[in-house]
């Protein structure tokens, strides 16, 4: 595989675009980009880690710029990066099936020795700091290739999780749907000794007290974003306490937004064999409307499940969570309104 990934090829798109490389397989794309945020330089004292992100970008075969692909976006997890995320999780594979395209934003070694997002960081819990230099890359990224904003979805592992569910709340008008595999509730910790803690033991009350208060500083236009949450039970790097914390969370904050649509309702946990091993679904919906998913994989640990085992953090044995993402998520698209708030905000 690296010999392959090795060989790149120079390519300009616009005035002002960034620098690409990347690799044909047939007429697909797997691009490289530098994305450099002119609206987090202009801002006195920000950390110059949170103006530049590199970033890896799969286009399916035949397209083109008259297309108008929906957007996966793909929050790696710690001591990871793009190429080994989308090898280990065959999401590439998946995209060129679906006909969208996927984004793999980078951490740094600067940002992080461990390569894990920052999801912790009070400036990401206010939607500045990482989680505004992700949002803007994801802005510049549906301008300049040919992608329908209205199908733009975030996902994530472990802290990638973690980050995605930031996003879902602090960016909510970018994104028709999130998928957090093995991560962690917006506002769980607010330091890394604290993220350790929830990681182990699920979020302190306190933490849960303030992520609600933060999650209700809400402006008009923000949404609730649709969420599926995959945990393994016998995971021991993340508590799957933290997969319930999540549900609740995100079920408050939907019947918050929107409270005239009523309480959310759950519905009956089912058991169900894929083949490999077997996991509990629960679903919640809202005026008929599916709103939240939560699977729960029997006997999986800390691992991407259904993922290339060659990889650390995947398990081979199904089910598939690449295949029960896009079977979520794409079900969604964002109303127009929406988007024209998001380009007003």
């Amino acid at each position: 595989m690296w010999p392959s990934m090795r060989r790149w090829f120079k390519q300009k798109i616009g005035t002002g675009a960034p620098l690409f490389r990347g690799r044909e397989t047939g007429n697909s794309r797997f691009l490289e980009g530098r994305f450099k945020d002119p609206q987090a330089a202009a801002h006195f004292g920000l950390l110059r880690r949170h103006l530049e992100l590199g970033y890896r970008l799969y286009l399916p075969s035949g397209s083109s710029p008259r297309d108008s692909l929906p957007l996966l976006v793909m929050l790696h997890g710690c001591t990871q990066n793009p190429l080994i995320f989308a090898e280990s999780t065959r999401m590439n594979a998946l995209a060129e099936e679906s006909r969208c395209a996927v984004l793999y934003p980078e951490q740094s070694r600067r940002s992080n020795p461990q390569r894990c997002w920052n999801w912790f960081e009070p400036a990401s819990l206010e939607g500045q700091g990482e989680a505004a230099l992700i949002a803007r890359l994801i802005e510049q990224v549906t301008v300049r290739r040919p992608i329908d904003r209205r199908r733009v979805y975030v996902v994530g592992m472990s802290a990638g999780g973690a980050m995605a569910c930031v996003l879902a709340v602090r960016h909510s008008r970018l994104f028709a749907a999130c998928a957090i595999h093995s991560g962690l509730m917006y506002g769980a910790a607010h330091s890394p000794m604290q993220a350790l803690e929830a990681m182990q033991s699920g979020p302190s009350a306190a933490a849960i007290e303030e992520a609600r208060r933060l999650g209700r500083n809400a402006d008009e236009a923000e949404v609730t974003v649709p969420t599926l949450v995959i945990h393994g039970d016998r995971d021991i790097r993340v508590n799957p306490v933290n997969a319930d914390r999540i549900i609740e969370q995100l079920k408050a904050r939907a019947e918050f937004l929107n409270p005239s649509a009523g309480a959310l309702l759950e519905s009956k946990e089912r058991r169900i064999d894929s083949g490999g091993r077997s996991y509990r679904q629960q679903d919640h919906t809202q005026q008929g409307r599916l709103v939240l998913r939560k699977v729960l994989v029997e006997g999986l640990g800390h691992a991407w499940s259904g993922g290339d085992a060659r990889y650390e953090f995947n398990d081979a044995v199904g089910p598939d969570a690449s295949r029960l993402i896009l079977e979520f998520v794409m079900r969604y698209e964002r109303d127009v309104g929406v988007i024209a708030a998001a380009r007003a905000g």
